[in-house]
C-alpha cells in the first residue's frame, strides 16, 4: 500500500512524504533522506522501496526542506511563505526534518527505524543522529544507510582551484553587505545557491565537515559516535569522491571503529546509482535484516 503522509516539523515546517508498506505487518521501516536538488519522486526511490516493501520492510521516503532547486516552504501556521529548496537551504535544519519523520513513523507504530541518506542526506543524518545522541533520543534508530557520502568542502576547492578563496571572499562580502538572500554568481557552485547556503557549506560548517577523505590525522568522531550498525556505499563512476573507491575504503575502515561496519562501493554505479539500483537494495536488504 502507498499512502501520502503530511507531518509537521517543531519549527512549524509542513512536510510530506509516501510511505509503501507491505502486506504484512511490520515494525521495521527504512527513513529515506533525499540530497541537493532531490526529491522523494525519484526512480531510484521507487525502485528501492518497491524491492524493500517486497522484503517486508516498509520505506517512507519525504520531501526535506532543501527538495527542489527553488520552492516555497510552508508554515503550519499563518500565511507567510519562505523561500525554500536547495538554494536557500540550511544544511542545520534537516535536524528538524529528520526528527519529525522519526516521530511520525514511530506515531505510526514503526519501532525499528533506519535512517538511510543520499549524497546531502548523508551529512543530514550523521548531524541529526549525533544531536540525538546527546538528547538520548536514538533508541528505537536501528541502523544507519549513508549512500555516497560526500566531502562537499574538498570537492568545491578541487572543482574551483585557485577561484575557491576568491569565490568565498565575494560571499563574505556579501554577508557583510547584509545580502544573504542573494544568488552566488553562477560560476560559484553546481546549482544555483544563496549566499547564505553557501557560507555554511564553506565557512560556518565546523558541524557538518566531517567527511575529511583527505585528513589523515582526523579521528572522525562523528561517525565514529555512530554505535548501531553502519551500512556507506559509493559508486565508482562519476562519483562525487576525489579518492580512488578502494583506497576510500580501506582509509575509513581503520578509521571507523563501529564493530558493525558495512562499507563499500558498487562497482559500475554512479553517484545516483543509476542502473545498478537492484544491486545497491539487495545489500541494503541484507544490512536491515541482519
Amino acid at each position: 500500500m502507498l499512502e501520502r503522509i503530511y507531518f509537521n516539523t517543531e519549527d512549524q515546517i509542513e512536510l510530506v512524504g509516501l510511505l509503501e508498506t507491505p502486506d504484512k505487518p511490520t515494525n521495521k521501516v527504512i527513513i529515506s533522506i533525499h540530497g541537493m536538488q532531490s526529491n522523494c519522486l525519484k526512480q531510484r526511490e521507487t525502485i528501492l522501496s518497491n524491492t524493500v516493501v517486497n522484503a517486508g520492510i516498509a520505506y517512507f521516503a519525504f520531501n526535506n526542506r532543501g527538495a527542489e532547486v527553488m520552492t516555497y516552504t510552508k508554515k503550519v501556521t499563518g500565511d507567510k511563505q519562505l523561500n525554500g529548496g536547495v538554494v536557500y537551504e540550511d544544511v542545520l535544519d534537516g535536524y528538524y526534518d529528520i526528527k519529525a519523520a522519526i516521530n511520525k513513523m514511530l506515531e505510526l507504530g514503526y519501532t525499528q527505524i533506519y535512517l538511510q541518506g543520499h549524497s546531502l542526506g548523508c551529512t543530514k543524518i550523521v548531524y541529526t543522529y549525533n544531536k540525538l545522541k546527546n538528547e538520548n533520543n536514538v533508541a528505537n534508530i536501528k541502523g544507519i544507510i549513508l549512500l555516497s557520502l560526500v566531502d562537499i568542502p574538498d570537492c568545491q576547492k578541487y572543482d574551483l582551484g585557485s577561484k575557491y578563496e576568491q569565490i568565498l571572499q565575494y560571499a563574505e562580502e556579501k554577508e557583510r553587505q547584509g545580502k544573504l538572500e542573494e544568488l552566488m554568481p553562477a560560476e560559484s557552485f553546481d546549482h544555483p545557491i544563496s549566499v547564505k547556503s553557501y557560507l555554511r557549506y564553506f565557512k560556518y560548517n565546523k558541524d557538518i565537515d566531517f567527511a575529511k577523505f583527505n585528513c589523515m590525522d582526523y579521528d572522525f568522531k562523528e561517525l565514529n559516535n555512530i554505535e548501531i550498525p553502519l551500512f556507506m556505499r559509493w559508486g565508482n563512476v562519476h562519483e562525487l569522491v576525489i579518492q580512488n573507491l578502494d583506497d576510500l575504503v580501506k582509509f575509513l575502515k581503520s578509521k571507523i571503529k563501529n564493530n558493525k561496519l558495512d562499507i563499500g562501493y558498487i562497482d559500475g554505479a554512479d553517484h545516483g546509482y543509476t542502473g545498478k539500483e537492484k544491486e545497491l537494495v539487495k545489500e541494503i536488504i541484507n544490512f536491515v535484516k541482519q
